[in-house]
């Protein structure tokens, strides 16, 4: 059916009882050749289902009675099928809704597929509406045999036969949006509170329009867009700059990343792009496009864009050519499908937040008008790979971006996958230029400039709730009071700690209690006396399982003129390490270290010897200076199942922003977080 427009369902329909209705019509009448002629229009449709290769089981089912008719009537001189037109036809279409209830295949299904894609069909609500659809056309048929035995008149059978075909146009559509309220909308509905902000009300010292605790990234797009929107904003960290994971510090002229190497997002429809446009910053002053070498099964290649990525990959694979380019095409529609709708708020946003701006409307329509991407929601990574690939390594090689998700492919839905990996062979990934901490300090200043205060070393020490309500924060002895304020914090410490337990409801505490933290990593930050700008910037190990970076190939400034700054990262567990401060660390953090040290000596030959500055992070590091429990990168596990916050949370007028809520970890999956907060505190307004 490629290239050619689809016959709407109800127009499908009607004209599958075209040839019932001229065989009950003209055999009403008593003229046999009304059998012959319903034959042939049956015969036509089947046709037309051949070549377009879609089959409809009351079509083929017409032909199979309509020849029984036929040799019923002009071999064996029969006239019940004449005579009696109307209850053997009728009848005979009740066997059939009935024998395809019992197999699982209500004969309205192939219709409905006509104007669903293929990913809603496996959705409970699209079957309970054609078992729902086909026992109303089972109960009509067999009405209306009945009706035929006791009278002749046609006008109550033809009744329920247009009462059946207008209940079929309108009840999916109903019913569907009864579904989408029941399972998207409602469970919302608690969280959907208002709190009425006025930006030009005169406020005292120490009372702002809204306060953020935590200067991650999130907390600060957050912060950045209500401040140019004309709200007095404050900023609290506890640390003594902001930024979070995307962050930097020196050692003796030696510039490193706390974290944050590989951005997505900036493309033209990207968050991060939309912010900075909103912010009048320009791409080119703070990022740089990575270009990214794979070690795997002892292979090497680079790439910096798609095409050469599509190359690298189409080589490597040459039996599977075909089908890289047939997934690759499969992704570029669906990632295009995802931020087709973008353009007013400048971010995807997930289903409830799409009923509550746009419609419910909108959201019924999301798999017509998304069928791509509808489909990559509704399978997993894994799924998605084995549909396409059967060589197990390109799978395998497929899944290195993985690492930014922390998940497998089995427990990553192809949707997530799509959105935090794939991304970056069709857009790529950037590096901040000067460093994370001038993309941070970007922000920061931007606040700044636009009336707002950012006070770092200001840890905060509670929320302030009241009735079920925010009033302000307390920070030492001083409280900053506003009826709003965004949790940047991941959200175990925010309701645990900040909030404290008797302001929350039992279940809710349990609910938080049980997420479980995605997986850390363990970090070497290496100065070297040494030229490696014939290296790319980001190179994947996946053979021995690290990444190195090597940051001044991105800036040259991060490094003195003729050396590097390095930067080796390898997953790791918290639970690995022992306290902090004591012997067993500080000699466990030493082997680790020394041992990724030597891996990539392999790669970058010599690299122990030349190396000025040497230091590393664990997960505790990370949970020190961050406040993130267990060092987690991504804050909550990423795995299917596994439900983030919501961004509005019970308290009326906190939320959350950051890697705790929706739509998950990293700068593009934090920014989409800030954008969506800000935009609801300004009640959605353009």
């Amino acid at each position: 059916m490629t290239g050619r427009k689809k016959v709407p369902g109800m127009i499908y329909i009607f004209l599958s009882f075209m040839p019932w209705i001229v065989y009950w019509v003209l055999c009403g009448f008593g003229f046999e050749f009304g059998i012959i002629l319903s034959l042939a229009i049956s015969a036509i449709l089947a046709t037309f289902q051949k070549i377009w290769k879609s089959y409809n089981f009351m079509d083929l089912f017409s032909i199979f009675y309509f020849i029984l008719a036929a040799i019923g009537t002009f071999i064996f001189k029969l006239e019940f099928f004449v005579q009696e037109s109307g209850f053997a036809g009728y009848f005979a279409l009740f066997l059939m809704v009935a024998f395809s209830m019992v197999f699982k295949q209500p004969f309205t299904f192939i219709v409905s597929k006509k104007d669903w894609p293929e990913a809603y069909w496996k959705e409970r609500s699209f079957l309970l509406v054609n078992y729902i659809v086909s026992a109303i056309w089972m109960m009509i048929f067999f009405t209306n045999a009945i009706l035929f035995l006791i009278t002749d008149s046609f006008i109550f059978p033809n009744l329920l036969l247009a009462f059946g075909i207008i209940f079929s146009a309108i009840f999916p559509e109903k019913a569907s949006t009864y579904f989408v309220v029941k399972d998207y909308v409602k469970p919302f509905e608690k969280y959907d509170w208002r709190v009425e902000i006025n930006p030009d009300r005169v406020k005292g010292e120490d009372e702002y329009d809204v306060i953020i605790v935590g200067a991650g990234i999130g907390g600060l797009t957050c912060g950045s867009i209500l401040a140019k929107k004309g709200y007095k904003v404050l900023v609290l960290e506890q640390h003594s700059q902001v930024g979070g994971y995307c962050s930097s510090f020196k050692r003796r002229g030696f510039t490193f990343n706390a974290g944050v190497v590989d951005i997505s997002g900036l493309w033209e429809k990207g968050p991060t792009s939309y912010l900075l446009k909103e912010l009048g910053l320009k791409k080119e002053d703070l990022f740089v496009r990575n270009v990214v070498g794979y070690i795997f099964e002892r292979k090497y290649f680079e790439a910096e864009n798609f095409e050469e990525y599509i190359k690298n990959f189409t080589n490597f694979f040459k039996k599977e050519e075909k089908n890289i380019l047939a997934f690759f095409d499969d992704a570029r529609k669906a990632y295009s499908e995802c931020y087709s709708d973008v353009e007013t708020y400048g971010t995807p946003l997930p289903p409830e937040l799409i009923a509550k701006v746009f419609g419910v409307k909108k959201l019924v329509n999301y798999p017509r008008e998304h069928p791509h991407f509808y489909d990559w929601m509704n399978k997993t990574y894994k799924q998605k790979l084995d549909e396409y690939f059967s060589d197990e390594s390109l799978k395998k090689l497929l899944s290195a971006l993985l690492s930014y998700v922390g998940t497998s492919p089995e427990k990553t839905l192809a949707s997530t996958a799509l959105v935090a990996c794939i991304s970056y062979y069709l857009h790529g990934g950037y590096y901040p230029k000067g460093g994370a901490q001038r993309y941070a300090d970007s922000l920061k200043d931007f606040i700044e400039k636009n009336g707002g205060k950012v006070l770092v070393r200001h840890k905060v020490d509670k929320i302030l709730v009241d009735s079920g309500c925010v009033k302000g924060v307390k920070v030492g002895d001083k409280v900053f009071y506003s009826p709003v304020v965004v949790s940047n914090v991941n959200a175990k410490t925010t309701f645990l700690e900040l909030v404290g337990e008797q302001n929350l409801d039992k279940e809710f505490v349990e609910y938080i209690r049980g997420l479980k933290m995605s997986p850390s990593c363990f970090i070497v930050f290496l100065g070297v006396d040494a030229d490696l700008s014939n290296y790319p910037t980001l190179i994947k190990n996946l053979d021995e399982g690290y990444e190195v970076v090597i940051n001044s190939n991105a800036d040259p400034d991060l490094a003195p003129r003729g050396k590097a700054s390095v930067t080796i990262m390898s997953s790791a567990n918290y639970y690995d390490f022992p306290d902090r401060e004591t012997d067993e660390y500080y000699k466990k953090k030493k082997e680790l270290a020394e041992k990724l040290i030597q891996k990539v000596e392999k790669v970058i030959p010599g690299l122990k010897e030349k190396i000025l500055v040497q230091d590393a992070a664990t997960p505790k590091t990370f949970e020190r200076y961050t406040s993130m429990p267990e060092g987690a990168i991504y804050a909550f596990d990423q795995s299917i199942g596994v439900k983030r916050p919501y961004f509005k949370t019970p308290i009326k007028g906190l939320y959350l922003v950051g890697a705790s809520t929706f739509p998950g970890g990293g700068i593009e999956a934090v920014t989409i977080s800030g954008i969506i907060c800000a935009n609801d505190i300004c009640n959605w307004k353009k």
